[in-house]
């Protein structure tokens, strides 16, 4: 299938009919977001798409391929629009304007609550599901003064920091971006919170009603949770978490990355002391990441013959980590190719190269084949 990103500056579906065969695409096997824009790139259109899937399926080695049925896709809208769930489209005034420029934006969100809360100036906050109970307060307080700030609050619903955020924020705006249906609550204790914020806030998922989360679905999840911030603070995580991934996410697609710092001791903390050792901003309270948003704000044009400031805030080591994972996802296709030969590519210590293939394997965006050999997900 076809990998290449694209600027995907394309029209938002206008009819029924339209957005019937976005989601007819979206929903193909094989298709993801990158995929789905080249593809309305290089044939116009949706319509025009599904046409030439089977096709490139066929060049691509799969045998009886079939794009998404229309009568399953209008069964997905019945589902969503039945549990007051609105479908918007990439282009709609509706879709959030930081999710624009990302090259994987979601064709589609399922959002269920306040729309406006898509256009209002937004923070993540993430952390570990078994939080302590200082950790749970951290992001209860930092929470509420961001709320109190006008910032509303990005989470994923989760057990522990996401719970805590989501609560505090249920009066002064929260989004939930969920990783299975936007009908399917998960975990089921957040039942009466998801529901609270389907009135208050916002849920969000791209992906079909009805779809009970899986494990590779968190990671999907959470570059969504990053993309509508400006910036992700991390409260509370341990040095392998998905917090970390959404951390990554954020340098990836030029969000801020703060996190709150904790004892050396104790392991749910260690990640977010690792995200400072490499730069990121430390994080006290709600003052300090309003500043780090007001410090990385877009800067006006310089006047003539005045050079701009340099940049007071550096993170080498997250930059040099967003950078290998570019440079390797560059190099990686459907078609597999040998570690060895990618290192090589690279001309890098292949001890670098080798952990970040494993970090690139968990997030779900490579795939590790029999006899050494690699492929990017498609």
């Amino acid at each position: 299938m076809v990998t290449d990103s694209s600027t995907h500056p394309l029209a938002p579906p206008t009819q029924e009919e339209s957005l019937v065969q976005w989601l007819r695409l979206i929903r193909s096997r094989r298709v993801g977001a990158t995929t789905f824009y080249r593809l309305m790139a290089e044939h116009g259109s949706a319509d025009a798409a599904l046409d030439a899937l089977p096709e490139i399926a066929r060049t691509a080695g799969v045998k009886d391929y079939a794009p998404f049925a229309r009568d399953d896709a209008l069964r997905e809208l019945d589902r969503g629009r039945a549990a007051g769930a609105t479908l918007i489209a990439h282009g709609m005034p509706a879709y959030p304007a930081l999710l624009h420029d990302l090259s994987d934006a979601p064709p589609l969100l399922w959002i269920s609550g306040r729309a406006d809360l898509l256009q209002r100036p937004t923070v993540a906050l993430v952390g570990a599901r078994n939080a302590s109970s200082l950790g749970i307060r951290m992001a209860r307080k930092l929470a509420a003064d961001l709320g109190a700030a006008d910032q509303v609050t990005v989470s994923g619903l989760a057990r522990g920091i996401d719970t805590a955020v989501h609560q505090a924020t249920l009066d002064s705006g929260t989004i939930a971006v969920v990783a299975g249906g936007i009908d399917v609550i998960y975990p089921r204790e957040n039942a009466d919170l998801a529901r609270d914020i389907a009135q208050n806030g916002l849920l969000v998922s791209e992906m079909p009603p009805g779809l009970q989360p899986q494990a590779r679905h968190f990671p999907r999840r959470n570059r969504i949770i990053s993309g509508l911030a400006r910036a992700v603070v991390v409260v509370e995580a341990a040095a392998r978490s998905g917090s970390l991934i959404t951390a990554r996410d954020a340098l990836d697609q030029g969000r801020e990355v703060l996190a709150v710092p904790g004892h050396p001791y104790d392991a749910r903390a260690s990640g977010c002391n690792m995200l400072i050792r490499d730069g990121a901003g430390l994080v006290r309270g709600a003052k300090d990441v309003i500043e780090a948003l007001q410090d990385n704000a877009p800067a006006p044009p310089p006047q003539a013959d005045i050079p701009p400031p340099p940049p007071e805030r550096t993170a080498p080591r997250l930059t040099d980590i967003a950078q290998l994972h570019g440079q390797i996802l560059n190099r990686l296709g459907p078609t597999p190719l040998a570690e060895d030969q990618l290192i090589r590519d690279l001309n890098l210590p292949a001890q670098a190269v080798a952990a970040e293939l494993v970090t690139l394997e968990l997030d779900g965006q490579i795939i590790r084949q029999p006899g050494g050999l690699l492929s990017r997900t498609v």
